[in-house]
């Protein structure tokens, strides 16, 4: 086997890319067009998974749903891109902390830095998986060569446990692993070989702001396209959602300000009362049976 094959069924984003081998002689313009050419290829390489996409989607919504959380595990940059989308859903969809954790190879000290060798630790991975996931869990793994082994092993310790698995890689063939979904975005040979901050990890980041989004949307944080989950704890906040009850509902500043403050700054109450002409306190019951989602509200209050 040549070089080059091995490299190529190690991981793709090892290769050399040919494109940039002169990267290094050209001028700053054309440095980032050339990135920015590379760049353009990740979109339709995540579209491309989108069914497996899907799959991990409704597979979280269901571990959700039973009373379950999703867990993020991943190294180096695929890590802090999991520790940033846990850490959005909270203000955006107004979630329980403790729905999306975010488990980094090298815990803390590597948001910021990395941690020697954390990333091959499989132990640690297998140990943060069985501490804190159970049966009714999701588990997420990212890893763009989709063999690390901190990743791997807790994905491994969480199909033990019966949860739901699934990997986000560029790695096409990452061979056997223990997930029941392998989404894999082939982002190619990086514009700086090995450099997975680059497409591997754009890739990363659409696929989990998709994932995330589209599992807000089916657990009803969503309306229309607004984000009608977050309760209006500031002026700030207060402000945003009056402009969204005006959006949804085509009423008028002042009656979205006076239902927003009957429903005691709740969003999807003052929305649904806005909407049905129903009172607050019979908006709030039918959300409740309705398990949060506005339209079922809607339709029962309007049967």
């Amino acid at each position: 086997m040549s070089r080059d094959k091995a490299i190529r069924v190690a991981s793709p984003t090892e290769q050399s890319d040919p494109a940039t081998r002169d990267i290094d002689l050209l001028p700053t313009q054309e440095v980032l067009r050339l990135i920015n050419e590379a760049d353009r290829i990740v979109p339709e390489a995540v579209g491309r998974v989108l069914p497996e996409l899907a799959e991990a989607a409704d597979a979280a919504v269901a571990a959700l749903r039973g009373g379950g959380r999703v867990h993020y595990v991943g190294a180096g940059t695929s890590g802090r891109l999991a520790v940033l989308d846990a850490a959005e859903l909270v203000p955006t969809f107004n979630v329980p902390p403790e729905w999306f954790l975010a488990h980094q190879a090298g815990g803390p000290d590597a948001y910021q830095q990395a941690v020697e060798n954390a990333e091959d630790d499989a132990e640690a991975g297998a140990r943060e998986i069985r501490e804190s996931a159970s049966g009714k869990d999701f588990v997420l793994g990212l890893a763009a060569s989709g063999r690390t082994p901190y990743v791997i092993s807790a994905l491994a310790a969480a199909r033990e446990l019966g949860a739901g698995t699934a990997l986000v890689t560029a790695n096409p063939n990452p061979g056997e692993v223990p997930a029941d979904v392998v989404i894999a975005a082939d982002t190619g040979p990086e514009p700086i070989s090995g450099s997975t901050r680059m497409k591997a990890g754009t890739a990363q980041k659409l696929v989990l702001t998709s994932f995330s989004t589209a599992v807000m949307i089916r657990l009803g944080r969503v309306y229309s396209n607004f984000m009608v989950s977050m309760l209006a704890t500031n002026a700030k906040l207060r402000g945003r959602t009056i402009n969204i009850l005006q959006e949804a509902t085509g009423e008028a500043e002042h009656a979205c300000s006076e239902a927003l403050t009957a429903a005691g700054g709740d969003l999807k109450a003052a929305l649904v009362h806005l909407l049905s002409g129903a009172d607050v306190e019979r908006s709030a019951a039918a959300l409740a049976l309705a398990d949060g989602q506005v339209r079922d509200a809607l339709r029962d209050l309007a049967g």
